[in-house]
């Protein structure tokens, strides 16, 4: 596997920093540690182009390569926020912080970006500029639309961005990404079902919302059944229903549904917003009841473009034999996406072995795959802009 030698060489030191940031885990914007020590080790790279506080708290640098005739610059970003999960891996660098754990592999993803940065620091074997992109709150925050927010493409001169994430159960050393939809948006919505509160024992003195709400949460799932394409994928779940009642004999005055819809296709999204209110509202109004529907969007889909998908699977190839190039999109988020509605780029999957799942408490990182997303990067950069 053919591995940059250098990055074979750095392969403990990152490990250390990647244990270290485990201990450490944050929250959303509150990464505020983290960006530190990210910053503390760009110094000590010799990187001085370092802006902090993008995005809220986000870091980006900027390292040069020998020569600048090109003109490019590449994005290259990794994410730095935690979750609010009870660590339970038993590992000796578990989380010190209690309730809170990186339990999606984000510290493995910053100290891949932070290994990558010290490499071309050192060797500078490309022509243009390489842009490393440290961002906080990928966990529900929107951190990557806040960069952007702030003008980040622009302001670094940012062409093409590229990203990485750990995938569990795809052997470690192998790459597994596809041209197109990679991953789906994300969108909440909320439902509140007013009625008319009464007494069990007299429904017909009542507007029944228990009802109401019920006969909604079955029609919901006519979208995905009958009116979305059979050849796209949609999912929608109903994930909470409650009343403002909890006693046996009380007919609910209200009751309140809380769900999300997940696409690969952005028809798809306005279809399924636009069918949620009208069955909510509709059947609502059938049984003498209203409905309001607070339709909340989430994180667009992760669309790789075409050409960029082409570059990363090279660059991949380079670095190991075991390249899926034409992987099954999955339906969770990512708030790359946003970076991606700005600028071309891919996003691919590294293997992180037969290890608990992301978002579980006894997942971790499996620091045998950091030299192979080191090197991924560090390939993107050298052949997207190689050396005059």
């Amino acid at each position: 596997m053919p591995i940059k030698n250098r990055l074979s060489e750095m392969h403990a030191e990152i490990t250390g920093w990647r244990r270290h940031l485990h201990q450490m885990p944050e929250l959303l914007y509150e990464v505020h540690k983290t960006a530190a020590f990210v910053e503390e080790k760009l110094l000590s790279f010799g990187i001085t182009d370092i802006t902090t506080g993008v995005g809220q708290t986000g870091v980006v640098a900027v390292i040069e390569g020998k020569t600048n005739t090109s003109g490019r610059a590449i994005g290259l970003r990794a994410d730095m926020d935690a979750l609010p999960i009870t660590e339970a891996t038993g590992l000796d660098y578990a989380s010190q912080t209690p309730g809170l754990m990186h339990a999606c592999g984000h510290d493995g993803h910053t100290s891949i970006l932070l290994g990558t940065a010290k490499y071309l620091a050192e060797t500078r074997n490309f022509d243009g500029k390489a842009v490393l992109i440290f961002q906080p709150a990928e966990e529900g925050g929107a951190g990557g639309k806040a960069m952007c927010d702030d003008g980040m493409m622009a302001r670094w001169g940012i062409q093409e961005v590229y990203g990485l994430h750990n995938a569990p159960g795809i052997p470690v050393g192998e790459f597994a990404i596809r041209s197109g939809p990679l991953l789906a948006s994300s969108d909440e919505f909320e439902i509140t079902v007013t009625g008319l509160g009464g007494h069990a024992a007299t429904p017909h003195e009542a507007i029944d919302t228990t009802l109401v709400a019920a006969q909604i949460v079955v029609s919901l799932q006519s979208i995905v059944a009958r009116n979305i394409d059979p050849l796209k994928r949609v999912v929608l779940t109903v994930g909470t229903f409650e009343t403002d009642s909890t006693a046996s004999n009380v007919i609910a005055h209200s009751a309140r549904l809380q769900g999300t819809v997940r696409t690969l296709d952005t028809e798809c999204r306005s279809q399924a917003e636009t069918r949620v209110r009208r069955i909510a509202e509709d059947i609502a109004s059938a049984y003498g009841a209203q409905a309001e529907v607070n339709w909340m969007p989430g994180y667009p889909v992760t669309v790789n473009t075409e050409a960029e998908t082409g570059y990363a699977v090279e660059a991949a190839r380079a670095v190991s034999p075991k390249v899926s190039d034409n992987t099954d999109p999955i339906m969770p988020s990512e708030d790359f996406s946003y970076m991606l509605e700005e600028r071309p780029g891919a996003y691919i999957f590294l293997g992180n072995g037969d290890t608990a799942m992301c978002h579980h408490p006894a997942y971790d990182f499996d620091d045998e795959a950091i030299p192979l997303g080191c090197s991924w990067f560090a390939e993107l950069v050298e052949r997207r802009m190689p050396a005059a």
